[in-house]
């Protein structure tokens, strides 16, 4: 298994390479949002990033931006939002990515009153991100999200998405899986319905309510269960630590506990 951790877009991405590397993680996701971490920056320094990441022994996946609206109902924020992703996918495969993970669209403002226009929106964004990751031969994840996201919460929207593209990856996140749902149904559900269809994990706790990302074991999801349907899965790729706790030994304590429960038979 390869684990790799998140950087904080507001700390320099060469101190988190160092902070990273020296916890032993095989692997940088890189979050590629402002004020140090958008794309025009990591462009800049890429030469210096590239270096780091070699001479750390560390591989890397990028997470395209998050706070961005590309289904908005305003033509011009939609139209920009677009352009920031593209332009972040296109740096991320100039630093040679292994893998791509990308949030659905948002159903933000009124829009939650026009759902099948955003919905519409939401799948011709997806549509020219999926044909933009296969002409840079880049592995794209669609990442699940919380409810508040209003899209891309439930398994019915992946499953459209999934059959309609072949090509697309789940990045699967146990903490939005678990929100208003904390007896496990959907984290199962997802692992049950597109198990091989997982390119991804993020992997952090939460009690239920909010996207904590706590360390594992702190919260309400059920690792116990979702390790052992990676092993039966037969899955030995990339598990991201999305534990956002200041002491970043926490980061290491969580890895250590899914280590474990990988080794117990």
């Amino acid at each position: 298994m390869h684990f790799g951790a998140m950087n904080f877009p507001v700390t320099p991405v060469l101190q988190e390479i160092e902070v990273f590397a020296r916890l032993g993680f095989d692997y940088l996701e890189l979050a590629m949002d402002p004020p140090m971490a958008h794309h025009s920056t990591i462009s800049a320094n890429r030469a210096a990033i590239v270096k780091s990441l070699q001479d750390n022994k560390m591989g890397l996946v990028c997470h395209l931006p998050t706070f961005v609206s590309t289904a908005d109902l305003t033509e011009s924020i939609r139209q920009a939002s677009i352009t920031e992703m593209r332009r972040s996918m296109e740096v991320a495969a100039d630093l040679e990515a292994r893998k791509i993970v990308l949030h659905p669209s948002m159903a933000r403002g009124m829009g939650a009153f026009v759902l099948d226009t955003v919905h519409g929106y939401a799948m011709d964004f997806l549509s020219e991100m999926v044909s933009l990751a296969e002409t840079l031969d880049l592995t794209l994840c669609l990442e699940n999200m919380f409810p508040f996201n209003g899209i891309g919460v439930e398994l019915d929207d992946f499953e459209k998405w999934l059959q309609r593209f072949p090509g697309l990856m789940l990045t699967l996140d146990t903490g939005h899986a678990n929100i208003d749902d904390r007896r496990g149904k959907r984290l199962k559900g997802f692992l049950d319905r597109f198990g091989r269809r997982i390119g991804h994990f993020h992997l952090s706790d939460n009690r239920g309510k909010r996207d904590d990302h706590l360390a594992v074991g702190q919260g309400t999801v059920k690792f116990a269960v979702l390790v052992d349907r990676i092993k039966a899965l037969g899955y030995d790729d990339t598990i991201t630590l999305e534990v956002f706790d200041a002491d970043r030994r926490m980061l290491v304590k969580s890895r250590e506990r899914i280590e474990a429960l990988l080794t117990t038979p």
